[in-house]
């Protein structure tokens, strides 16, 4: 799964458990949901717990369940929790620095990288999961 398709899936998985209120789901039920597989919903369920947002029980009545109430997860949280590293990655090599391109880009570009970033994430900070909630609810109408 690539990048933007994870951090989708992982906001579709705490709006779906959030929309069930205390209910715990299992990550079949989610991957119903999602129309995926339920290891790729597992695997994005580790990273969330991993992040302290959701938790899981087992046993008859277990599965998944947020651990923040929705108000209180921003999808920059979630952002951080799935993607964990930035938006635009330098070159995995490092370039010619005899070059006089080679040798400056990752520098020229770094502050404008971290600028999007940033703005990016703060624009992120101002939607909650419970806005998705409602969100979902009305357009459901």
């Amino acid at each position: 799964m690539n990048t933007s398709s994870r951090f989708t899936v992982a906001i579709h998985i705490l709006t779906l458990l959030a929309h069930s209120g205390d209910e715990p789901m299992t990550s079949e039920f989610i991957a119903g949901s999602v129309n995926t597989n339920p290891v790729v919903i597992r695997r994005l369920l580790a990273s969330l717990r991993e992040a302290r947002l959701v938790t899981s029980q087992v046993g008859p009545g277990g599965g998944w369940q947020l651990v923040r109430p929705p108000r209180g997860i921003t999808l920059r949280d979630v952002y951080r929790a799935v993607e964990g590293g930035t938006l635009f990655p330098l070159h995995s090599n490092t370039p010619n620095p005899r070059c006089p391109v080679g040798g400056t880009i990752q520098s020229a570009l770094t502050g404008h990288f971290e600028e999007a970033q940033l703005a990016m994430e703060k624009d992120l900070e101002r939607t909650t999961i419970a806005d998705l909630v409602q969100e979902v609810k009305t357009l459901a109408r």
